[in-house]
Formats: C-alpha cells, structure tokens, sequence
C-alpha cells in the first residue's frame, strides 16, 4: 500500500538514472516502424544527393517522427528520445536535434516530393500487408484546406490567407472513419489552387494502395468548381460538394416546390428539410463551357422561438446546398454529406496531436518536409491502433488520449537470464490495452 511523503520539500531530485526509459510506450509505435521497414524505405526512397545533412535520411527521419509521437512540437523535443536508455527501444539511429534541423533544410520541393512518395507507400504497405484498407469496400475521402499560422514576415511562403492571417495553407485528405491522413500538400498562404492535381494524385494513390471498390469524396465549399468535377467525372467518383450560395444557385433552389421538401432530425433545436433539384453549370474557362447538368441537394434549417405560440413576420430559413452524382434519396445524400465534419476531427489531431500546428522553419521546402513528417507520425498512432486491436468497432483514440494512455508510460530496461526486460509501473491503468497492442503488432509479418 503506497504512503504519502509528508514533506515534499524533503524529496532530493538526482537526474542520474541511465537504465530509465521515458515514453516507454514508443515500444508499440517503433515496433510497427520496424514491422513496415520504414527505415530502409527511406533511405531507399528520399536522396538529397551531395547537400549537407543528406546522409542517412531514415534515422533522421525516423529521430523527428517518434519525437512527435511522444508529444514533441519542436526541433529541440528530440532530445528526449536521448535520455536515459529510451534510444535502446527503437529500431534506428536516434540523432541530435541540430542533425534534425540541417536535415530538413536540405530539402527542395522535389525532395519533398520524395517524402510525399513515402507515405503513399507506407499506406499500401499497411493497408495490403497488414490487411486494414478499404479493399472492395466503399472508401470515403474528405478533402479541407487548413491554416497554419506564423509570427513574423521572414517564413519563406507565407502570406496573408482567407482568415486574415499570416501563414501557410495547405491541402488534406483523410479516411473517413479512420481518420488516417492520405495525402497533404503545403502551399503558399495566399494559394487557392492545385485542387485538380491533388485529387488526381489521391485517387492514384488509394487506387495503388488496394482501394478497388467505390470511391466517394466530400469537400467544402472551397473546392467547388465546374473543373474539379469534370476531374472527378473522369475518374469515375462520385463526389458531394458544397457550392457557393451564388444568384443561380438561389433561383434554383426557391423553384423547389414545397411538397418537394422532406423534414429530417437536425440537432440544436429547430427542425430543417432537405430537398433537390438539377442544376446546370457552366465552366468559366473555356476547356468547361460545355453546360453540365448535375444534382443540387439543399438543406434548409429553422429555427424555433422560444415561445413558439408566436408567428414570425418572415420565414427564417438558412440554406446549405451541395453538388452529387449520388443517386440515393436526398435525406440519405445530405445524412451522408453532414459527416464530411470528421475531417475537422483528423485536422484537429495531425495540428495539435504531432506538431503541424506550426512550421519551424524559414525554408519553404524545410516546412514541407516537416509537414510530412507530422503526417506520417500520425498515421502510425493510427495505425498502431488499428493494427494493434484488428476488432470491429475498437476505439481510435487522438495523439494526446493514446500518449496518456500508452505512449507516455515510464519504464526501466533491465537485463534478466540474458533477456531485456522493460519493466512497468505497476497497476498501470491501461495494462490489458498496452499488452494487447504489443501481441497483435508482434504478430505483423516483417516487410523486408
């Protein structure tokens, strides 16, 4: 039975213990690193040819991505990995932090290029290897731009984005219910373009990765354009996006007859319809003036007064509309679009769970490489969930819960018969869970 020390001011503080191991739960991330063979894909994939801090881009690599696994946000939060006897649980060379940032500065665009091509192929790897992609399934993508914002004028690419702030504003798309980041792109703050491209490249590579059966993608409003749909077309997607509430948008929508409104659940109090119509578009470019003629889904939105025996002089609609080739009842369409929110959720947690919420560095290129750093490290607390508890319906927690729960545990390596032992706090809350992760990542076959 554990006692509390009556006088904490009483307790000596010694930083002198060299078998510790801190984020001894970077066990199950780095065990899932080795079972990819991340690092010889590295060094085999990114070549900085003869610039300084080219040699041995895998431990580089690999050093950054598990400092953001265990909760770094900075370029200095490696040294943690260096402490005590943490390094001896990972299956590569841990470097310094000063190593880490002349590595990144190495990088130009087609050098992030080849980090792009990494993480396309560790998503086939765990998806076809491993056995948990989409397959012949449907595979929902959620395509959002984000803002990231810097404090100054000397970021290399940075300017003033649709919020009025400084910063970059890079592209992503994410698994719908698996919240795996699929493909990212950073640009310059002020950019609103290169949709086309990105999205071709996104079906490539899931395509490449396994993904044979249906693929739907959702995206706001920022993506709405008479091109990219023509992109989709050709790629035989189906696609729900949201539009503009332009003047022909409105003529079409107020042509909906009432019977053509049908009443949904919608929370936050109110009630809300949803109703659709054709919509035809034409191109501003002249490679898209052919008119296109596609569904327009409208919901509209309600609100109740507080007294609802009083009549309100207007009806006080709110309308949100989007574009599909979706055949399905509109409710079920709408239903469907609604869940595009989940991209936020995946956003939310590459920002604030792995370090994207920032760029270190002044190098445009540098950011770029750090950026998909911080999406790799994602996908592998994805995935060392996904993989280390394969049963339908188990939960995939955020960085911060799995860090608390799993990553962060304190350990200590000791040498028993001949054997390494890490050994764990006792009365670990989270024993069964870490325990199960480990079997099941063990169980991984080994990519060579």
């Amino acid at each position: 039975m554990s006692t509390t020390i009556p006088n904490l001011d009483g307790v000596g503080v010694a930083f002198n213990d060299p078998g510790l191991v801190a984020n001894a739960g970077l066990l199950l991330v780095a065990t899932l690193a080795d079972r990819l063979g991340l690092e010889t894909l590295i060094d085999d994939t990114v070549d900085l040819g003869g610039r300084v801090g080219a040699a041995n881009p895998g431990s580089k690599l690999l050093t950054l991505m598990m400092g953001l696994v265990a909760g770094g946000s900075f370029i200095d939060h490696v040294d943690m990995l260096r402490a005590g006897d943490t390094a001896k649980i990972l299956p590569f060379t841990v470097v310094a932090p000063s190593t880490v940032g002349t590595f990144l500065r190495a990088f130009t665009f087609g050098h992030v290029r080849q980090l792009d091509k990494t993480i396309g192929e560790t998503i086939r790897r765990v998806w076809t290897d491993f056995g948990v992609g989409p397959g012949d399934d449907r595979l929902v993508l959620d395509l959002d731009s984000t803002v990231t914002q810097v404090y100054g004028d000397r970021k290399q690419g940075a300017a003033n984005t649709y919020t009025k702030v400084v910063g970059y504003h890079p592209l992503v798309a994410s698994r719908a219910d698996t919240g795996e980041i699929l493909h990212v792109r950073l640009r310059e703050g002020s950019s609103q373009r290169g949709h086309g491209q990105f999205i071709r490249e996104l079906i490539a590579r899931v395509q490449r990765a396994g993904a044979s059966g249906q693929i739907l993608v959702r995206a706001d409003s920022g993506f709405w354009s008479r091109k990219l749909i023509d992109v989709l077309d050709r790629l035989k997607c189906l696609y729900s996006i949201t539009v503009s509430m332009n003047p022909s948008i409105r003529k079409q929508i107020q042509a909906i007859p009432e019977r053509g409104w049908s009443p949904i659940t919608y929370p936050d109090g109110g009630y809300a319809q949803v109703g659709s119509c054709a919509y035809v578009t034409v191109g501003k470019s002249q490679d898209h003036h052919t008119p296109l003629t596609v569904r327009l889904v409208v919901r509209r939105t309600h609100r109740d007064l507080q007294d609802d025996t009083q009549d309100t002089l207007f009806d006080d609609w709110e309308y949100h509309a989007f574009v599909t080739n979706q055949t399905g009842q509109a409710v079920d369409v709408d239903a469907e679009h609604r869940r595009h929110a989940v991209v936020e959720l995946a956003i939310r947690d590459l920002k604030h769970g792995v370090g994207a919420f920032h760029m270190p560095s002044g190098n445009f290129s540098a950011n770029g490489a750090w950026l998909a750093a911080t999406v790799m490290a994602h996908n592998l607390v994805r995935w060392t969930q996904i993989c280390g508890d394969p049963r339908p319906g188990a939960p995939i927690r955020v960085a911060a819960t799995l860090r608390t729960q799993i990553v962060s545990v304190p350990g200590r390596l000791v040498n028993h018969a001949r054997r390494n032992i890490l050994r764990l706090p006792a009365r670990w809350p989270w024993e069964q869970l870490f325990n199960r992760y480990l079997t099941n990542l063990r169980a991984l076959p080994q990519y060579i």
